[in-house]
């Protein structure tokens, strides 16, 4: 039985970046022998152990076969004959195909290094049309590594449009969508994976919703950008600078999913598409079994976005109306990341990336003035009972907002 290190960790070690986590190939092992030893198996779908001390996982070395569509329509060998390169050559990119062995020396049975050199990625056979998976593998890569410099090789990509034109991408489950996606909106350029989707003229398959954005056009003047599905790249990307949070970078991603739904007719307007948006978002969150907390900010900020720009020409009873509304006094952090995704949406238009955010401070100090009335006082007020007492404090909070703007909304907002 031999061991070797195997994939990302050693690709990430050569590229200067750090290592999270090692995994390791097992050759001429078995099931039993790894359980005798105290390994612990995690699946029976695939041969996956876990070291007894480390934690780290060991895969005994298989080949497979496609036998049936979609993500589990594989036979599997994992027999003690099966050698490291075969192992191997079942990878999705050549870059992931890297081994090391006992004694520090790395194997590169497909090309990986020079991959790495050129900042290509490619595929290792014709074996990576089998898994619809590995289209979103490859786009989450395009995103993790845009900032190195890579991109994509031209026959990789035509093969991911003969896997879209196929239908294979279908038999995706959401769990495995929504896993990839979510990787990648933690990466520093997240618009890579809807890039490289479309590209591979996967996108109108897999988010139908996004692809029907490119090419819908908006005011030029608000919009310099012009196309509706490039402005929301933008604010992805301009998402993940001001946040460290993956639901304001969602949220970007689905703001404006309504100017997709605007009639021709109106073009380059697009009214109502706040409301318009809702049930796409909805519908896609949905479908991709979304957990909540990012699709209640992303419904938020679909619904609610456009009205923070008008904060000048509010009635001071109407922000304390937006600010219940977004649940703002009782869930501070979400609110704060409902700016976040808004400042994204300012800012992730052509030439306006470092325009000032002057709205998100506005709608701070007005949270902030209000969060200063004596509720305590006034639920204690014995001359206040039921409904007069939440009427009350509406009213102190709008005093308490008129008193901010007076002071401190500049005159030429």
């Amino acid at each position: 039985m031999k061991i070797y290190q195997v994939g990302g960790s050693i690709r990430d070690e050569l590229l200067g970046l750090p290592v999270k986590e090692r995994d390791w190939v097992v050759v001429g092992g078995s099931r039993q022998l790894l359980l005798e030893q105290g390994y612990q198996q995690v699946g029976k779908d695939f041969p996956v152990f876990i070291h007894p001390e480390t934690g780290e996982e060991y895969a005994l070395a298989r080949t497979e076969r496609k036998v049936s569509a979609g993500y589990h329509g594989f036979e599997f060998d994992e027999s003690g004959s099966v050698s490291l390169k075969e192992d191997l050559r079942r990878r999705d990119l050549t870059i992931n195909t890297l081994a090391r062995d006992s004694e520090g020396r790395i194997l590169d049975f497909f090309g990986a290094r020079r991959d790495l050199q050129n900042r290509v990625l490619r595929h290792v056979s014709p074996a990576f049309a089998e898994d619809p998976v590995r289209v979103l593998r490859l786009a989450r890569f395009a995103a993790r590594f845009h900032h190195l410099g890579f991109t994509i090789a031209p026959e990789t990509l035509e093969l991911v449009r003969t896997m879209s034109a196929s239908g294979e991408l279908s038999s995706l489950v959401p769990e495995r969508i929504w896993k990839e996606l979510y990787k990648s909106l933690l990466t520093l350029d997240p618009s890579r994976f809807i890039q490289c989707l479309r590209d591979g003229q996967a996108l109108k398959v897999i988010f139908p919703e996004i692809e029907r954005l490119f090419g819908v056009p908006q005011p030029e003047k608000y919009h310099p950008e012009i196309d509706t599905g490039i402005h929301v790249m933008m604010a992805m990307d301009r998402a993940r600078r001001i946040s460290e949070a993956p639901e304001v970078v969602f949220a970007a991603m689905m703001h404006d999913l309504g100017k997709g739904l605007t009639p021709a007719s109106i073009w380059p307007h697009h009214r109502g598409h706040e409301k318009r948006g809702v049930e796409p978002v909805s519908k896609l969150c949905k479908r991709l079994r979304v957990p909540n907390d990012f699709r209640e900010l992303a419904l938020l900020v679909t619904e609610h976005h456009t009205k923070l720009y008008r904060i000048a020409e509010m009635r001071s009873s109407t922000i304390v109306k937006l600010l219940l509304k977004l649940d703002a006094f009782r869930r501070r952090q979400r609110f704060n990341q409902f700016l976040e995704a808004c400042q994204a949406d300012v800012q992730g238009r052509l030439g306006k990336e470092n325009e000032p955010f002057e709205y998100g401070r506005l709608w701070q100090g007005c949270v902030e003035a209000a969060e200063e009335v004596d509720i305590d006082r006034i639920t204690t007020d014995k001359a206040l009972s039921g409904q007069e007492i939440g009427e009350a404090i509406f009213r102190q909070r709008c005093d308490a907002v008129d008193l901010y703007r007076s002071h401190s909304f500049p005159s030429s907002f």
